[in-house]
């Protein structure tokens, strides 16, 4: 038997003030390595080592690019960079954008699996949408360990909801029973843990930075929805009851990821839509104005009736806008 050695977490809205309680109570002994991504603005200056580190017993930090992993350590990934697990350490890359996030937690988790395979402990904490339960899959798939924080207990339910649906977690617990828990599986085996055997080492896309298009992977069915990122086609793949998303630069998404993206990109262009209904308003007024100047009453009149018309549509623009009654391309298919 190997030991529960290395545990990546993964978390977004609420994630801060839930890793605190959760890193408080963990002995000052918690023999294994843990790995922690939180969704974070790419411009952001992170202090959560620190916070981290104040809050319990064992140092936080964020790794370099092939550090070495050592126990007893929280890793946590820096702005920016995707946080990848190899034999032994650590990688940080710039690479693509998955789930619209960089970190992204499932790059965390399925690199963890291929590397670790049943030493991992995958964690889901509060969030919104479903970045994590691709790669908790990818951790079961592997015969890891999932534990899903209670969606009742979490801040905000839906990554924690969204990982329950995904995957058939071994534990679903509030927030103050997964440290006990967590030390209960690293000590477990612990003095019989062996380092995985020597394989070569798989290359992830998520290292591949501006080279995606050098790899792709086999099996995916082309669709007719673009990359919000890029512009590219997007590739369709299956896992399991799982679906998920790829581009050929590598920008991945899941479905909540992929339609949430499309939300986005379809109000900015109803906004632009609005903005140039609007610039056409007011350029048809001055021509009205000029035409009724200068005594030509019918051009007038047609102007005046297609401000009315104008007017209009941007109305009823800005009442879907301001309800926020528009559909993406993947609703539209079900």
């Amino acid at each position: 038997m190997v030991g529960h050695d290395i545990v990546v977490i993964g978390a977004s809205a609420g994630g801060v003030e839930t890793l605190k309680a959760l890193v408080s109570t963990l002995p000052a002994d918690f023999p294994a390595a843990i790995f922690i991504v939180v969704h974070i603005s790419p411009h952001a200056t992170s202090v959560l080592p620190q916070i981290l580190s104040r809050a319990g017993p064992i140092a936080a930090e964020h790794p370099k690019d092939h550090q070495i992993i050592l126990p007893n350590r929280i890793y946590i990934a820096p702005p920016n960079y995707h946080l990848l697990l190899k034999p032994g350490y650590m990688r940080l890359t710039q690479g693509p954008r998955e789930n619209s996030h960089r970190p992204s937690i499932d790059v965390l988790f399925r690199t963890a699996a291929r590397a670790y395979e049943v030493r991992v402990i995958g964690v889901v904490l509060s969030g919104v949408l479903d970045d994590g339960s691709m790669g908790l899959f990818s951790i079961k798939n592997h015969s890891g360990i999932a534990i899903v924080q209670d969606p009742a207990d979490a801040m905000y339910p839906g990554m924690p909801q969204n990982a329950i649906e995904a995957v058939q977690a071994d534990y679903v617990k509030p927030v103050s029973e997964i440290p006990t828990l967590l030390t209960q599986l690293a000590r477990k085996y612990s003095q019989t843990v062996q380092l995985p055997p020597v394989r070569e080492e798989q290359v992830d896309v998520a290292e591949l930075d501006n080279e995606g298009s050098q790899i792709m992977e086999n099996g995916g069915q082309p669709t007719t929805y673009i990359c919000p990122e890029c512009g590219g086609v997007l590739m369709e793949y299956h896992e399991d009851h799982l679906i998920r998303f790829r581009c050929q630069v590598g920008h991945a998404y899941s479905t909540e990821s992929l339609m949430a993206e499309q939300a986005e990109k379809l109000e900015d262009v109803l906004w632009i839509a609005l903005r140039t209904l609007e610039e056409n308003i007011r350029l048809t007024q001055r021509l009205a104005e000029r035409a009724k100047a200068n005594g030509y009453e019918d051009t007038h009149k047609r102007y005046m009736e297609k401000i009315r018309e104008t007017e209009a549509s941007a109305a009823i623009l800005r009442q879907t806008l301001l309800k926020g009654k528009h559909y993406t391309a993947l609703e539209a298919d079900k």
